[in-house]
């Protein structure tokens, strides 16, 4: 099979990317969720085929970096006998699903998202970045992050909202999924070249007015770093997990299964919290407030490096840094308190804003940055 080289959709398993070190394969676990086999497996599968590195995107899905062309399909059958691969990429692309990670077996959203994986054959075809959250705890968890059509808990009961809406329709776990549906057939027809998300659709075409009249819940705290009924949520500094440490974890501690969030935190499912510097265990770590891409050399459109600069300035940086490698901001879709932009060599600095806003200071370098002395953060 060979592999996807045009940039600008979400990359999945059967349509990979080609990155400056290689092939990124994304893996969207069904239901936020992977029980040990597959979670050892898929660790073997980044040590062997990859840069030993499992990545943890901001819609709650995996990525392994650095997957040579020829071993593909290699990476596909490994996947497969995991049970982690859809049936066909056209199936894989519209299962876009973000789930609260906090789900019981047999609650509601467990339930819902169940009926709603039965009708990923029958959903539109969308938008690769098109995607659905299914957050029915006692408040929403998942406000902040992407997705495009949410059932979530309103004042009464369930509601479904299109998102960039403030209120949503009301329905039942009976009507919630057809109504779904109905709303992504909507999105389907109203998507334009200029507004391919439903955000900017609503922000130009008012919503059917029967889709405008319940309220949601006030959203709850990010969660934090910590003990939860199911199990500990530990951190991972920009999202990356060392796959070698996360199976060691699995096999010492007999964990159950791993669950993913969109926060760069993994749940560990009946685990307890572990000790080293592999995961981030203290929820006021500052490396928490801080994004940052690859960067050089592992990005072609990055001319500086980002991590460990980013690593070095977290504990100066009172709110939320960002260091992004070009104007694109892939790891940041908001504004930052502090945003460094990689630019020829150097990095620009923008504060309260995003990559492609207009820079305060140009050409810094690393050592500039460092410093201090003429550049306070």
């Amino acid at each position: 099979m060979s592999a996807g080289r045009i940039k600008g959709w979400c990359p999945g398993a059967y349509r990979p990317m080609m990155a400056a070190d290689g092939l990124v394969v994304r893996i969207r676990p069904r239901l936020a969720r992977l029980d040990a086999r597959a979670a050892l497996g898929l660790c073997d599968i980044a040590g062997r085929f990859g840069h030993g590195y499992l990545d943890l995107t901001n819609r709650a899905n995996l990525q392994i970096r650095g997957v040579a062309e020829g071993d593909h399909r290699a990476v596909l059958d490994g996947l497969g006998d995991l049970g982690l691969l859809d049936i066909d990429p056209a199936q894989e692309a519209r299962r876009n699903i973000l789930v609260s990670p906090f789900w019981q077996a047999g609650d509601v959203t467990h339930r819902l998202t169940l009926a709603l994986l039965e009708e990923i054959p029958n959903l539109p075809d969308l938008p690769a970045k098109v995607g659905y959250a299914v957050d029915c705890g006692a408040r929403p968890l998942l406000s902040g992050d992407s997705a495009d059509i949410r059932i979530e808990r309103g004042v009464s009961d369930l509601i479904l909202r299109a998102d960039g809406a403030a209120v949503g329709l009301a329905v039942s776990e009976q009507t919630a999924i057809p109504a779904l549906i109905e709303m992504a057939g909507w999105l389907a027809e109203h998507i334009t070249p200029e507004r391919r998300r439903m955000a900017a659709v609503v922000a130009a075409t008012p919503l059917p007015a029967q889709w405008c009249t319940a309220a949601p819940l006030p959203p709850a705290p990010p969660p934090q770093i910590g003990g939860y009924d199911t199990g500990v949520l530990v951190g991972a500094a920009f999202g990356q997990i060392d796959a070698a440490a996360l199976a060691d974890l699995i096999r010492a501690q007999g964990i159950a299964a791993i669950r993913v969030t969109p926060w760069r935190k993994l749940l560990l499912e009946g685990g307890q919290m572990p000790t080293g510097t592999v995961f981030v265990t203290a929820p006021d770590d500052p490396v928490m407030r801080v994004d940052a891409c690859p960067g050089a050399p592992f990005c072609p459109s990055a001319s500086v490096e980002t991590r460990a600069l980013a690593r070095r300035l977290a504990p100066r940086v009172t709110g939320v840094l960002h260091v992004s490698g070009c104007a694109k901001g892939c790891a940041r879709n908001r504004s930052a308190d502090v945003t460094l932009v990689g630019r020829d060599g150097g990095y620009d600095l923008v504060r309260n804003g995003v990559p492609g806003d207009a820079p305060e200071i140009c050409g810094l370098t690393a050592h500039d940055l460092m410093s201090g002395a003429t550049i306070p953060l």
